[in-house]
């Protein structure tokens, strides 16, 4: 049985993605904030016949993320894939920006995709299999008004991931980014940008590069602009 872990999976591209695991036969392991949506999903989840196992953490809490990582592996041991989904956005000028909601955005977009790659790292490489995706964005290159933070994190998380390709070479592991566009979500919402994909159409990528797609790959950025 394949299983794989991802954050963000309570709406929009990461409910979407889950969902679409689920029906590929793979057990989940959803990584955030318990809520009522989350709940819904994993519900949703297990009534197509496979695990889902909610791993509470808060994602600005960099010891929380790293503690539900370490009980997952030691309940479930290495996951196949990990898709890096979760993501905020605060939209305002770079003068009025506080420093508590840069470091949130950040937090969640980019330094929680490293903390739980840091932590499963290990365990995938002993398997000598796995699949890291991480879903940045269209934002990651080029700049948006009042939205510098969600920006330079994404830049960021493709940086990253090149960096984690260079690492992963020859060891029976890939990772890419996947940049989507305009895609039909709440986070799009006061953007002035019109929807151009929905969010199954990001989530049959994300699954595509997770379970698929060959090892070629690696350190592939992936864009989407929509139609």
């Amino acid at each position: 049985m394949t299983l794989a872990w991802l954050t963000g999976a309570s709406r929009g591209i990461g409910r979407a993605t889950a969902l679409h695991l689920a029906r590929r036969g793979t057990d989940l392991v959803l990584l955030g904030r318990r809520s009522t949506l989350l709940e819904t999903v994993s519900r949703a989840i297990a009534d197509l016949g496979v695990a889902a196992t909610l791993a509470e953490a808060e994602l600005t809490d960099a010891e929380a993320t790293v503690r539900a990582c370490h009980e997952q592996l030691e309940r479930g041991g290495a996951p196949d894939a990990v898709i890096n989904i979760a993501a905020v956005v605060q939209r305002e000028p770079i003068e009025t920006l506080s420093l508590d909601s840069w470091d949130r955005q950040i937090a969640v977009n980019l330094r929680a995709p490293y903390l739980i790659t840091r932590e499963v790292l290990p365990a995938m490489r002993a398997k000598r299999n796995g699949r890291i995706v991480h879903v940045a964005s269209i934002s990651s290159t080029l700049g948006t008004a009042n939205a510098a933070a969600y920006c330079a994190s994404k830049w960021g998380l493709v940086g990253f991931m090149k960096s984690l390709a260079e690492e992963l070479r020859d060891s029976g592991m890939m990772t890419v980014a996947v940049l989507p566009g305009s895609t039909d979500t709440e986070m799009l919402q006061g953007s002035g940008f019109a929807p151009r994909m929905s969010p199954e159409e990001v989530a049959c990528t994300l699954v595509h590069y997770a379970l698929d797609a060959p090892l070629a790959h690696n350190g592939s950025v992936i864009e989407m602009f929509g139609v």
